[in-house]
């Protein structure tokens, strides 16, 4: 035996190249070659976060100490997103006067009316008597206020009120065409 041929078969690399040490050498060195060619090629392309218009990319891994996007948020925080993000923040107020009404106009407001329909604006709002009828159109420009602090402005920018319906005679089961007897009002 001679040196030359214990240098080539006891070696690392033999006749189909590498072995041993220097094959995960070589296998791990591809890999990271093409993991960086890959990370370039993201950051050239549109949707890559290095031109920052195009989609976020899902963070990954230990977020450290300190507040971070992928924390959990309070139920409140997370729909506000989600409603100024779709749009639905004009809705949702409207809905607010009809929900919260008690604690849009305060309870004692509430107890005595109700709203009743809410169209470009325009708040028709029924009161309990004539007599809180008359005190509603007295205190509008107020309730305006109190509804623009509670649920935005321009949500509501004015108030019809009416007092409460009077019963109809015009319908039921002893109805009489025409002018009736007449018998009941004279």
């Amino acid at each position: 035996m001679d040196g030359g041929a214990a240098g080539e078969n006891g070696g690392a690399e033999g006749a189909d190249g590498p072995r041993g040490p220097e094959l995960a050498r070589a296998v791990l060195d591809a890999a990271r070659s093409r993991r960086e060619t890959a990370a370039r090629q993201r950051r050239r392309t549109p949707g890559g976060t290095g031109t920052g218009d195009g989609p976020e990319r899902r963070l990954r891994g230990y977020s450290g100490p300190g507040p971070d996007p992928r924390d959990p948020q309070p139920l409140g925080v997370v729909l506000g997103r989600l409603v100024k993000a779709r749009g639905w923040a004009q809705p949702a107020a409207e809905a607010t006067v009809f929900g919260a009404w008690e604690k849009v106009v305060g309870p004692e407001v509430a107890q005595h009316s109700r709203p009743v329909k809410l169209e470009e604006g325009e708040l028709t709002v029924e009161a309990r008597s004539t007599a809180w009828a008359t005190q509603l159109r007295l205190l509008a420009g107020s309730l305006l206020k109190q509804i623009a602090q509670e649920v935005g402005h321009n949500v509501v920018r004015k108030l019809h009120i009416h007092g409460p319906a009077a019963p109809s005679w015009s319908r039921g089961p002893r109805r009489v065409r025409g002018r009736g007897p007449r018998d009941t009002y004279g």
